[in-house]
């Protein structure tokens, strides 16, 4: 139950330390936009990534070799995705969410803020994170395509 042998430990170490080097070197080489948060498709990635990482780890019957190649085409889809949505409008229009504001003029708007799922109490946690007390010392609060809201102050 604890420990079957020392050769499923060696094997984890061994796989495991490889694994993560091939996966740091093909992320610093996919660039930094491989692993941000900025929309859903960012952190189907980055869950998978970790996901595939911990299979190879634990999973004998994985091979290293293959482990290697499937983090490899998460991140080659992941280049891919970022790569297309940056030359084609119609594309990033598919996969990509676009800010929503969820007040203006310092008055909320509850068809936004319900079509977005956001209420009241989040939209003042935002405001108590950049220093506001109230809606009317604000412009506008946007909810980002990443989640994270913006406040805009008047």
């Amino acid at each position: 139950m604890f420990f079957d042998d020392w050769a499923g430990v060696i094997r984890t170490v061994i796989v495991g330390l490889l694994a993560y080097l091939a996966l740091i070197v093909m992320l610093r080489a996919s660039g930094k936009r491989t692993l941000s948060k900025m929309n859903a498709f960012d952190l189907v990635v980055t869950v998978a990534l970790g996901s595939t990482l911990a299979t190879v780890l634990l999973t004998a019957s994985v091979p290293l070799v293959e482990g290697v190649v499937a983090l490899a085409l998460l991140v080659y889809l992941q280049y891919a995705i970022t790569w297309l949505s940056v030359r084609s409008d119609r594309f990033r229009a598919l996969i990509k969410a676009e800010p929503t504001l969820l007040v203006h003029d310092g008055r909320p708007l509850e068809g936004a803020m319900r079509t977005q799922r956001v209420t009241r109490d989040e939209i003042d946690a935002a405001l108590r994170s950049s220093g506001k007390t109230e809606l009317a010392q604000v412009q506008s609060v946007v909810l980002e395509t990443d989640g994270s809201m913006t406040v805009i102050p008047r």
